[in-house]
């Protein structure tokens, strides 16, 4: 006999069910154990998965795409596709850095400081090489035990030298056996980075130097950064740092600053424009960086006004000497005569002094330079903003930009504003 069950499906679908109700429960069947089946293993992997390290198979990864980089050049440099083995440079070039050649520069007429500029079409002689590292070279301390201290074997300062220099050196690095540990507390300035960053802070009418991010501050150019202590400080406050140095046949500087995990380039600037675009920095620092700002007709300063962002910072410490037979009150006003003359020129203000240090704030208006007086400095021809390494031009560049945005503009939080979402876009 069958069951009641069977017998009530035989009223529904008849004596023999259809192929079709038949598929259907099949697939259903199918489906469930699907679903149950991905939830029961998504459930056990949550329980017995543990989060594994990927240190070791980043390392293997980074490792495998630096050979494949390294092959890659190797075939470029060849001008074929066959590779060919490039050795090591002699050691009389370990400290070869492309156009920058200084004897070759001179030679080629290049002088008053020109000679320090990055000139790539005085021609060199010499084949293709690797250039190597130092003798002694070890891998920089991680970040952030890296900035404040490094291997002294990765630099070219001897202990030597490192006596025989100046106490705000002494006071800024302990040189140990194989390292050179420099002072979280001191720095650039006799009363230290921290107080001398918080003098700056204050002389723009802010708290504490942890409030120039919410100020707008974001990036910072600082010009000759000596040992990078105050470019690690601001990095310590999240904002973006970068130094820049002349050529030197050791590289000190900008050695320094890299193997404290800062970034650094050679930079110099006697005649050609620096590889930035036009409104790319907040403030731009100098602390006896060497430059004298009023030469050439001020056309250095038309350069710092070129990278500024409108309504960014020129920070500027002079040097602290006394000369004879005059006040320093006097020579401060001796100095600043002909910037005054010059800053006005391209509408900048004296917006704070303190002891030696000066700050100068671009103005927001771009309206500001064409209504100046004749003879003032120009306006450059629309659209202008010149490629990298061009000539130093007498001119005004950035105000019809749409990036023209003056930096109190920005939003507290580090997300864009709505103005700035507009011209950087999303992503």
């Amino acid at each position: 006999m069958r069951s009641p069950l069977l017998n009530k499906l035989s009223v529904i679908f008849g004596p023999r069910p259809p192929v079709s109700w038949l598929l259907l429960c099949f697939v259903s069947v199918l489906a469930l154990i699907a679903v149950f089946g991905s939830s029961s293993s998504n459930s056990f992997d949550s329980v017995t998965s543990t989060p594994v390290p990927e240190i070791f198979t980043n390392y293997r990864r980074l490792k495998e795409q630096a050979a494949v980089d390294y092959f890659e050049l190797r075939t470029i440099l060849s001008g074929s596709s066959r590779q060919r083995e490039l050795g090591l440079c002699g050691k009389e070039r370990e400290n070869y850095v492309p156009c920058y050649n200084v004897t070759a520069n001179l030679i080629s007429g290049f002088k008053d400081g020109e000679e320090f500029d990055r000139c790539c079409e005085v021609p060199r002689q010499g084949s293709w090489c690797l250039v190597r590292p130092p003798k002694d070279y070890k891998i920089p301390l991680r970040w952030p035990a890296g900035r404040d201290v490094i291997w002294s074997g990765n630099i070219k300062i001897t202990k030597d030298q490192f006596l025989s220099s100046g106490g705000v050196t002494k006071r800024i690095m302990l040189l140990e056996e194989n390292q050179i540990a420099f002072h979280p507390e001191d720095g650039l300035i006799f009363d230290g980075v921290k107080d001398y960053s918080r003098q700056i802070a204050e002389m723009l009418g802010l708290g504490s130097d942890s409030e120039l991010f919410q100020a707008g501050v974001r990036t910072v150019l600082d010009i000759g950064c000596g040992f990078g202590s105050f470019g690690a400080h601001l990095v310590s406050l999240k904002l973006m740092t970068l130094c820049i140095a002349a050529y030197e046949a050791t590289g000190s500087q900008v050695q320094l600053a890299l193997e404290r995990g800062l970034p650094a380039m050679i930079g110099n600037f006697i005649s050609r424009q620096l590889p930035y675009p036009s409104l790319s920095f907040d403030m731009v620092h100098c602390a006896q960086c060497g430059i004298v700002w009023d030469k050439k007709e001020g056309i250095f300063l038309i350069e710092i006004d070129r990278l500024l962002k409108p309504g960014g910072y020129f920070v500027l410490t002079s040097p602290t000497s006394k000369p004879q037979g005059s006040s320093t009150s006097m020579k401060k006003r001796n100095m600043l005569t002909p910037l005054e003359q010059y800053t006005e020129k391209i509408c900048w203000s004296l917006i704070a002094q303190q002891d030696d240090t000066f700050i100068w704030q671009k103005t927001a208006d771009a309206h500001c330079y064409s209504s100046n007086k004749k003879n003032d400095v120009p306006l450059c021809k629309e659209g202008y903003d010149a490629p990298y390494y061009q000539a130093l031009v007498p001119c005004i560049t950035g105000t019809s930009s749409k990036r023209w945005i003056p930096i109190q503009n920005r939003s507290s939080s580090s997300d864009l504003s709505s103005v700035e979402l507009e011209v950087h876009g999303k992503y």
